[in-house]
């Protein structure tokens, strides 16, 4: 049996970029292969694009730390991988191989940021395939030109009272037909070639508790189906539903994990009409505290996923919680807050039609 663990975003900025995973070290680094999404270049070069809303890049010493906490492999399909161009793009894959580090979803053409990461846990050869629904204009990668892996979807409002002006809408999303196809078309061929493909995802509503797109469903399924055995999603910056579809596990949204505040990145943030309506998403922003983002925003984790023969998965989530300093440290059972972490997933699973069970085992869920 091998040991995956996976986590969300990861974007580090500080002197100390070690101490962000002081309180998860120990258990990451219990792991056959532990994967995180990366949220943020690594680089000391490139100037900001202009339509960045949140231009973020981390220290170059952000990629050892990772490396240092357990981390064996990240996804680079992020809608900040290009905040500061095309250099610090391949800066970041430069300096994640450095440190001992495999990488995907990103990279100098459209072929390269879909090409899987293929490593082993324990026995077993794993393939990761990322890709990201969340792309600036000019983000995603094409055939001359770098960038991450697109899984591109399209919104249509559909009026429910079409007679009556003014009442808001369903909000309706469809996949892009050629991206899903490219996307599956990669997961046949890691099927073929590693013992089990796991797919991340950077895609989702950000910031609102519970809400699940309609394109994350259809992408989820068609993944699975090409022969994903488990999809682990991020971006929306707070945990989502966990859904078991045949036998599988997607996770919607891991969370933040490990990131830095939004106002650490750039002070003026908190100044833009962009920043403004993003806080307007959730009434629990408190731009009065040091860790500024919503209280539901704490709750966090680890996606385990346990290797076994013949095909056997058993899904497991190891329950967490950001700390003031944006650092995550993981919980025991007897914390209350371990528990708060669980209603938590069970109530987004709830909301949104999934009856996912999660019952607890020493300090881990049981999902199923």
């Amino acid at each position: 049996m091998s040991v995956v663990l996976a986590c969300g975003d990861v974007a580090v900025h500080r002197a100390d970029c070690a101490s962000m995973f002081a309180g998860c070290r120990d258990v990451l680094e219990g792991a056959d292969l532990c994967i995180a999404q990366l949220e943020a270049p690594v680089s000391e070069r490139g100037a900001r694009v202009p339509n960045a809303r949140l231009a973020m890049r981390s220290p170059i010493a952000a990629a050892r730390a990772m490396r240092e906490a357990g981390i064996d492999l990240v996804s680079c399909a992020g809608n900040h991988c290009l905040d500061f161009g095309y250099e610090a793009l391949s800066d970041t894959l430069l300096h994640l191989r450095a440190a001992g580090m495999h990488s995907c979803g990103a990279g100098d053409t459209l072929d390269s940021a879909l090409e899987p990461a293929y490593c082993m846990a324990g026995s077993s050869r794993v393939a990761l395939v990322a890709a990201c629904s969340i792309l600036p204009e000019g983000y995603a990668a094409r055939a001359d030109r770098p960038g991450c892996a697109p899984l591109r979807a399209f919104t249509v409002y559909d009026p429910i009272e079409p007679d009556q002006p003014g009442t808001p809408p369903r909000t309706r999303s469809f996949l892009d037909a050629e991206d899903l196809a490219a996307l599956v078309e990669r997961i046949r061929r890691a099927r073929a070639a590693a013992d089990w493909v796991l797919v991340s995802l950077h895609w989702g509503i950000h910031m609102v508790p519970f809400a699940l797109a309609d394109y994350q469903r259809a992408a989820a399924h068609a993944l699975i189906d090409a022969g994903a055995d488990a999809i682990l999603g991020h971006h929306p910056h707070l945990l989502k539903g966990i859904e078991v579809y045949r036998g599988r596990p997607v996770f919607y949204s891991l969370g933040n994990f490990a990131i830095e505040q939004p106002h650490f990145w750039d002070p003026a943030i908190l100044h833009a009409p962009s920043f403004r309506h993003l806080v307007s998403l959730n009434p629990e922003w408190d731009l009065t505290r040091k860790y500024m983002l919503p209280e539901n925003t704490r709750p966090t984790g680890l996606a385990k996923l346990l290797l076994k023969e013949g095909g056997r998965l058993e899904c497991r989530f190891l329950p967490g919680w950001i700390a003031e300093n944006s650092a995550p440290e993981m919980l025991h059972a007897g914390d209350s807050r371990f528990g708060a972490v669980r209603a938590f997933l069970e109530e987004s699973s709830r909301a949104v039609g999934f009856d996912t069970r999660f019952d607890v085992e020493a300090d881990e869920l049981i999902v199923s």
